[in-house]
């Protein structure tokens, strides 16, 4: 299933969907009509995607039954308000507001490119855990605009990332385990402005102001089930193959893939949940894969002089199978 978060073309209501190429189906409105045709076990279907998490695994399960009933019936139209076609609605992140949101460390190349062209020795406890932080999970956007100030600006960068959303609640979650918590995947796109970060980071706390003015989630959440020829299964936990590109004003400057993330998803959620009780609807980011960011190719001299984003460019995150995250550079 590819889950959605869609502005309502009439009443700009937020409400969560389901993405059929072309057209978005209202999981609440869906629901409603299928109900009789599905034998469906809820009351109803939230039009909240949080609510839908929280109610767990029940409601996913009608979720596909939902889904795969509307797949049957050829996407015909069933009541009003209930389908729309993708380009008369506005997609926001699919989860507009995440329970938390947490960014790893998890790529190798991308972490030793960027120490390197510092000048910093290699730290070796990335190996020994997994690293992340918490970004603001109230400064959220999908595609479209993104507003900054006049400080973001100075060395204005993007960050390619994939995230998983966690389907349910749990602690202390060992890796063996961690993957049956996962509910899907999605692009991810963590901005930052690097004279801010540079800044406050001399004080070995942070990031903080150089990344809490945004981060851009979507198009979709990809449910596990719809990326079982792209699992690479192992003891730690799952790799994914696909392979992530970024465009900036249509000219590809980034390539890398989900499998070369050095810990798993499910290691950094051991981590993540050793003494803490995480919860549905919770974003963890992968952090950046290597020449995700402008950062780590202007070190590299790939682009010289140094190349930093400006008001008006169009920035296109793509994951294979997650879709396309697009978004343009606008003044606040």
């Amino acid at each position: 299933m590819r889950l959605v978060s869609y502005k309502h073309p009439k009443t700009s209501e937020v409400r969560f969907g389901f993405l059929f190429d072309v057209q978005v189906l209202d999981a609440a409105k869906g629901y409603a009509a299928a109900k009789a045709s599905i034998h469906g076990q809820l009351e109803a279907m939230p039009s909240d995607i949080l609510a839908f998490l929280r109610m767990g695994e029940t409601a996913q399960h009608e979720a596909h039954k939902l889904c795969a009933w509307f797949t049957a019936h050829h996407h015909a139209p069933i009541g009003a308000d209930a389908v729309f076609p993708l380009e008369a609605v506005q997609l926001c992140s699919p989860i507009p507001r995440p329970v938390s949101m947490r960014d790893g460390y998890a790529f190798r190349q991308h972490v030793e490119t960027a120490r390197r062209n510092r000048g910093v020795a290699w730290c070796e406890v990335f190996d020994e855990i997994p690293i992340f932080y918490f970004t603001n999970h109230l400064s959220v956007t999908g595609g479209g605009d993104v507003f900054v100030e006049d400080d973001h600006l100075k060395q204005l960068d993007f960050e390619l990332e994939c995230a998983i959303v966690l389907g349910k609640s749990g602690k202390n979650i060992p890796a063996e385990r961690a993957d049956e918590y996962i509910y899907g995947l999605m692009v991810m796109n963590d901005w930052s402005a690097r004279v801010l970060q540079m800044q406050e980071m001399q004080m070995n706390l942070g990031p903080a102001k150089g990344k809490d003015f945004a981060t851009s989630l979507g198009p979709c959440i990809v449910t596990l089930d719809e990326l079982q020829d792209r699992i690479i299964s192992t003891p730690k936990g799952n790799h994914y193959d696909l392979t992530m590109t970024t465009r900036i004003n249509g000219n590809e400057v980034s390539r890398g893939n989900v499998k070369d993330m050095a810990w798993t998803f499910a290691q950094i959620l051991e981590r993540v949940s050793y003494g803490v009780e995480v919860h549905a609807g919770e974003v963890i980011g992968s952090g950046t894969c290597g020449t995700g960011c402008l950062l780590e190719l202007n070190g590299s001299k790939v682009f010289t002089p140094p190349l930093w984003l400006s008001l008006g460019d169009t920035v296109e995150c793509e994951i294979e199978h997650l879709g396309i995250l697009k978004n343009r550079i606008q003044h606040a």
